[in-house]
């Protein structure tokens, strides 16, 4: 059986659960905090989560192990067997990546925990939301799911970056990321109705206590 390594806040390891569930995967899963110790790092070579064990060795970076998960369960595709098309839900998948969920994941911090981030990050990261969002809305279809009418990889990075990056944006810089890419609201509220998509939030909402405190010792030093 798979094993997934990582915890129930986790934006990128809910990333995977989603997977799994809609493929219905079973999976063990092994509840972990990104560490460096030498027995975390010996399964994640940079003891980041997710990641997923598998009866040939363990996948790291949550884009890679979706792939994989598309290969091993292709029943419930979440890329297109067309190659042109499955190359541009790939290039969604990175754009919102890259332009919108790591931008915003550098004002995590101070959005969520008070923890303060410096001016120059808070400007860069600002503009970087800004230009993510509108090349969002350029190159997405919302018609309704981002690359047209079959829930994709590319609605599942989004669903959990957007979680995360609306809120940054609207707390530190009092912009709406929704208006700047237009389908996108109304995408994410129907994502929000499936059962599996419900399921989800309520082991992160159950999870959230723990974290917290995880989150405080952290930031304390202790």
């Amino acid at each position: 059986m798979l094993k997934l390594y990582g915890f129930d806040v986790s934006n990128y390891y809910n990333m995977i659960k989603l997977a799994l569930a809609l493929k219905g995967i079973d999976y063990e899963p092994v509840m972990t905090y990104p560490n460096q110790t030498p027995e975390y790092l010996a399964i994640s070579p940079t003891g980041k989560v997710p990641a997923l064990q598998t009866e040939h060795g363990v996948l790291v970076e949550t884009n890679v192990i979706l792939e994989y998960l598309d290969e091993v369960a292709p029943e419930k595709p979440l890329y297109p067997t067309n190659p042109f098309e499955r190359a541009q839900v790939k290039e969604l998948v990175k754009l919102i990546e890259l332009y919108i969920e790591l931008p915003a994941r550098r004002c995590h911090t101070e959005a969520f925990w008070g923890v303060p981030v410096d001016d120059l990050t808070k400007k860069e990261v600002k503009r970087a939301l800004f230009n993510g969002a509108q090349a969002l809305a350029r190159a997405a279809e919302f018609s309704p799911y981002v690359a047209g009418d079959s829930l994709t990889a590319a609605d599942i990075m989004l669903l959990y970056t957007m979680d995360l990056a609306v809120p940054v944006a609207k707390k530190l810089f009092d912009v709406d990321l929704y208006e700047h890419a237009p389908g996108s609201k109304a995408l994410i509220a129907q994502l929000k109705e499936m059962p599996e998509v419900q399921q989800i939030e309520k082991d992160k909402r159950a999870a959230a206590p723990a974290f917290n405190a995880y989150l405080k010792k952290a930031f304390s030093g202790k």
